[in-house]
């Protein structure tokens, strides 16, 4: 029994430092989902503050792609969080040149009452993904606006 685990971890051991030895390679154009996507990618309105909107207005705003690659890179998918948010702009399977800049406008139906946050996930090929986020406040307003006052006007013709 002793001697099949020796051989057992020999075979293991030996196993172990072959694949280490190994090279990969990669394929030209394709890239590697371990790099970074800031190196590949700039993104401008990655966080978005809407600030106070009103609860119900729908608002959108737009978040820009830049490859700045030497590679194209292919947006596979913009996902988003909730129902209440709306990418749009964009074509699933889209290249994306080098040096080019893709446009998706985000759409949010403001229908969160008070402080919100959103999380939308843009896809790529080659396993890279980049969420971004937006957050703000939706009010409500008042139902009746305030009663007109006239104390100025008599204020200025005292004859009233």
């Amino acid at each position: 029994m002793k001697k099949h685990t020796l051989l057992l971890c020999a075979i293991l051991a030996l196993a172990t430092v072959t694949k280490a030895q190994i090279q990969t390679t990669t394929t030209p154009g394709v890239i590697d989902a371990k790099k970074d996507i800031n190196t590949i990618l700039q993104f401008t309105n990655a966080e978005y503050n809407f600030g106070k909107i009103i609860f119900g207005k729908p608002v959108e705003y737009q978040v820009s792609v830049k490859n700045i690659s030497i590679d194209s890179v292919t947006l596979e998918n913009v996902q988003a969080g909730c129902g209440c948010t709306t990418p749009k702009g964009y074509t699933k399977g889209e290249k994306i040149a080098p040096g080019a800049t893709k446009i998706v406008t985000l759409g949010f139906n403001g229908g969160t009452n008070g402080s919100f946050t959103k999380f939308v996930t843009f896809l790529f090929s080659g396993g890279l993904q980049k969420q971004v986020t937006f957050h703000g406040e939706t009010y409500k307003p008042a139902e009746q606006p305030a009663p007109a006052n006239d104390a100025t006007q008599k204020l200025k013709n005292p004859a009233n």
